[in-house]
Parts: structure tokens; sequence; C-alpha cells
């Protein structure tokens, strides 16, 4: 056990209860524990969108596929940071203007709210699934690595530590242990990837030809096509990552935080120019893992041979590329510092996704289709802790049964169904007049089931995972085909709906339009 580490670690674990402490004591209605009250300025939000966005993936996925595969793990990096300039120019504004709660809200806007947020509800728990495995394996292999703890012991307490934030502080604690996350993660990934740089006298060209040198496939490494070999799988990652952003619930969560458009707009501004930063510095982090680790026999595990695979035999698996990075280079010390970050960055994300679940199942199921609207604030805020608890419950069974899939890849799931399911449905309803509920909710479906399905059929399910031979899916991101079922669902059905309901809900489509652009009548009574 890494003494030093263990204090670090321990120590941010306190001090983010502690904010849950405060942060409980400021909880006194649903709109406190969902948006944090609206009170949340624009520059906390984007700091606090920053934390929830640059998610265990971002931090050991990405720095660990460029240690594994070079150039190619930052396919990720720039299909993430350009999802941002989407949700900036086509939901932010029109988002807050809209909504309450959660983006359920807002395509309820002028459709029928019944299922509508049956079919939010259940996309938002479907994503959050995804998502949460990818944080709860890099939690779980962190902290196996830190304390020596088996895996199952290790993503047991994770779920416990997330449930405990959600279920008593909400979103006033979510935000405040993100923003602190945020500026500890930008931090200390400043600090690796200066002290890396430092090694080559500065040079970027000098650091990748020591990596080139050192790693098993050369120059390959600098070359696209190693972990995406065909255009169709790269098409199919690249608008799975665009798209999935805007339809992420858990950050869409974070626009109703604020108290108008343009604080939303701030936040995606300010939001936009950290993760783009932060995604440089993991590809730097990446390349000095393989410079500085592939040849120490000290983070690797010994085969039979008594010779080691700098591929397949690191300790806790390529994931952990960078927490090992920063012991090579700043010691015990520094290695606790970034675990507590590391830790810290999981923490937030699964405590933004586990509220983002939470609140669909208590605003979006219970409250606006079980009680009808008759429920009581207080009865929707237990319903939402109570479903924070089973849901940490569902994310420790998920991180166990998928130990040994990359993080950076199981988010790149998450992404595909986001975008098949709830970015279509949330687009068309806000955009296009001709958008009814009948074909906001089958192409909805479509969208959901095809992506999910393919995804379990794909090779990194049905084969890796399952162990079946061979793939009944032959691209491991659906998106280019579950998207494209999704809008033609929406289209062509709305197209054929001549029902009454659908006449009404283009008419309103007006009224929608001028509230989304100008927040005029934001103040008034809900009209749906």
């Amino acid at each position: 056990m890494n003494i030093p580490a263990v204090v670090m670690f321990l120590i941010f674990v306190a001090v983010t209860l502690v904010i849950t402490r405060w942060a409980a004591s400021r909880v006194r209605s649903a709109s406190d524990f969902y948006t944090a009250g609206g009170g949340i300025t624009g520059t906390q939000n984007g700091l606090a969108i920053a934390g929830d966005y640059m998610s265990a993936a971002s931090f050991l996925g990405i720095s660990g596929l460029v240690f594994a595969s070079g150039f190619d793990g930052l396919i990720y990096s720039v299909g993430w940071l350009v999802g941002w300039p989407i949700v900036l120019f086509l939901i932010a504004e029109r988002l807050r203007n809209l909504g309450r709660y959660t983006f359920a809200d807002v395509v309820a806007y002028r459709l029928e709210a019944g299922p509508i947020r049956t079919l939010s509800a259940i996309g938002t728990l479907t994503v959050v699934a995804f998502y949460l495995i990818a944080q709860m394996v890099g939690a779980g292999k962190l902290i196996e690595l830190l304390f020596g703890l088996p895996y199952l012991y290790a993503v047991i307490a994770v779920g416990a530590l997330m449930v405990t934030y959600v279920a008593t502080g909400g979103m006033v604690a979510t935000t405040w242990v993100q923003i602190i996350k945020a500026c500890l993660l930008l931090g200390g990934a400043t600090f690796m990837a200066v002290m890396v740089l430092a090694n080559f006298g500065f040079s970027p060209n000098a650091m990748f030809r020591a990596a080139t040198d050192i790693h098993p496939d050369g120059l390959a490494i600098l070359s696209p096509g190693k972990l995406v070999s065909d255009p169709i799988s790269a098409i199919s990652l690249g608008l799975a990552l665009m798209f999935g952003t805007a339809g992420l619930p858990h950050i869409l969560m974070r626009f109703f935080t604020v108290k108008d458009a343009k604080a939303a707009r701030k936040s995606v501004f300010y939001a936009t120019g950290l993760i783009g930063y932060f995604y440089i510095l993991t590809f730097i982090i990446g390349f000095g893992a393989i410079t500085l680790l592939m040849s120490d026999p000290a983070y690797f595990r010994a085969g039979a041979d008594g010779t080691f695979d700098p591929l397949a035999t690191m300790i806790g698996g390529t994931n952990m590329a960078a927490v090992h990075l920063s012991h090579a280079i700043g010691g015990s010390l520094f290695l606790g510092f970034i675990s507590a970050v590391a830790f810290a960055t999981i923490l937030a994300v699964v405590a933004g996704l586990t509220l983002a679940g939470a609140s669909a199942i208590s605003h979006d199921l219970y409250a606006s289709i079980f009680a009808k609207g008759r429920s009581t604030e207080a009865t929707e805020v237990r319903i939402s802790r109570i479903s924070a608890v089973v849901i940490g419950i569902v994310a420790i069974f998920l991180g166990y049964v998928f130990e040994n899939q990359n993080v950076a890849f199981m988010v790149g799931l998450a992404f595909a169904i986001a975008a098949s399911c709830n970015f279509p449905v949330l687009l068309m309803s806000i955009v296009w007049s001709g958008t009814t509920t009948r074909g906001a909710v089958v192409g909805g479906f479509l969208g959901l089931v095809s992506a999910v399905t393919m995804v379990l059929l794909s090779p990194a399910v049905w084969v890796n995972t399952f162990g079946f031979p061979k793939a009944l899916f032959p691209y491991d991101s659906p998106a280019l085909f579950s998207m494209t079922i999704a809008f033609l669902g929406i289209y062509i059905v709305s197209k054929l709906d001549g029902s009454a309901r659908a006449a009404k809900e283009r008419a309103a489509f007006e009224d929608q339009f001028i509230r989304s652009e100008t927040g005029i009548g934001i103040g008034a009574a809900s009209s749906h």
C-alpha cells in the first residue's frame, strides 16, 4: 500500500464529504435538489461542466489509448471537443429558455408529456448505465491499485460514496465537487505535461521520436488506422462523439442551474476552452507514458519467461498509464495527488450521472406520469434519493461485469446511444415544426433500440465481453446507422401523422419558437 497516496486520497474524500454536508443544509426544495435553485453563475457552471465532462474516460481512458495506439487515441478527444460548438449554437440557449429540471421538459413543451417523458427517462437511464460502466471500471482499478483491495470491494466502495453525494447533497454538492475536481485535474495534468516535455527539452518532436523508438509498433503510432481501421467505423464513431455530447442527460441538466440563457452560453464558452486545453494535455501524457514507462519493468507484470509485454501486462491495465506516469515523474507524493484527482474525476462524473438518472425516475416518470403532477416536492426528492441508491447498486454490478473494457471505449458507446435517441428527439422538437408526439416517440425508440442492439452484437461486446466467436454486427460504434434510423423515423412518422393532436402540436410550434429564442414567458406558469 502506498501510504502518501492513500493519505492524500482520504483527505480529498473527507473534504468532499464536508462539502456534501454543507450542501445538504441548502436543499429545501426540488429546485435546489435538481438545479441548485438556478443560483450557479456562468463561470462556475463552465467549470462544473468541464469537471463533469473531463471524466475517467478523458483522463485515464484517452491517455491509455494514446499509450497503446498512439495518434489514434486523439479521435476520442477531437470528437468529444467538436461536440461543444453543436451544444453552443443549437442546444444551450433554447434548452435554458424552455426547460426546468430535465431535457424532457423541453421536448414535452408542446408534445404530449406522458409518452415523451417515458421515452426520455428510458433513454436517459440507458445512457447513464453505459456511462457509469466506464467510471466504475476506472474507479475500481484505481482503488485496487492504491489500496491493494480486490476489484469488487473497490467498486462497492466507489458506489457507496457516489450515492452519499447525490442522495444527501443533490445538485449543490455535485456542482462544487465538480468545480474543485476541475481545478485539481487541470492543475495536475498541466504539471504532468510540463514535466514530460521537460525530459525532452520542451520539444514535442523529440518526445515523438523517443516514443517511436520504444513502442512495439514503432512509427505506426504516428499514423491513423491502428484503432479505427475502416472509413465506416471512423465516421460512425465521429458522429457518436460529436452529437452524443448534445444528448448527454447529465450535461444537459447543467444548463438549468444558471439564471438565464446568457449564462448558459457563457457556461459553454468557458467549458469548451477548458476541455480543449485538457485534451491537448492528455495527448502529451499518453506519449509521455510511452517514453517513460515502457522500458521500466516496475510498472508491468512479468510473464512466465520473465519478460513483459508493455501493451498487455501493465499493472492495473493501460487505463492506469497516467497514474503510473505520475509516480515516474513525481514519486509517491505526486502519485497520491493524481490518484486523488483521478478518483475525484470519477466521483464528480458519477454523481452527475446518478443525479440525471434519479431525476429521470423521480421527475419524468414518478411526478409527471404516475402521480400525474399531484406529487409534492418533498415526495419527489425522496423518490429521487431512493432512485440514487438503486442506480448505485446497478452501477456496482455493471462495473464488476465489464471490468476489462477500456473506459474511453465504453463512454464512446454511451455517446452513440445518446446521439441515437436523446439528440434526434431534442433537436427535431426544437427546430422542426412538423415534429409530432407519435413521430418523436417512434423515432426515438427506433434509435434507442437499434443502437443498444448493435452495441450488444458488436465485436467489443458480443466477442470480447460475452465470449462468442464472431460478432453479428461488424462495427463497434453504431451511430451512423442508428442516428439515421432515428431521424428518418421521426420525420416519416410525423409526416404521416394526421391526428387532431398532431395538428395542435404543429400549431403550438410558433409559441415554443418565440420562447426558445427570446426567453419570454419563463417566469409565467409552464405550459407543459
